[in-house]
């Protein structure tokens, strides 16, 4: 299971997506995939792992998150 919040080496992100080495190498150098580079390894995040899997399941998260927000901005006010 992918955690949004965990680190992934790119040999990982492969395995997840069950792509080739040469397909996360293209992901990484157009940007599809952001990561970081620590002692000259790509290290990605499991929530850009996830936006390839499944962009539907994120835009889902995004909204239900600012209703939440908002619902709980209102209440507050309330107060």
């Amino acid at each position: 299971m992918i955690k949004p919040n965990e680190i992934y080496t790119t040999k990982e992100a492969k395995d997840f997506l069950k792509v080739s080495e040469s397909t996360i190498k293209r992901f990484l150098k157009n940007g599809i995939i952001q990561a970081n580079k620590v002692g000259g390894r790509y290290r990605i995040w499991g929530k850009e792992i996830l936006k390839l899997v499944s962009p539907k399941a994120e835009e889902k998260a995004r909204s239900f998150y600012h209703r939440l927000k908002e619902k709980t901005k209102k209440a507050i006010e309330k107060w």
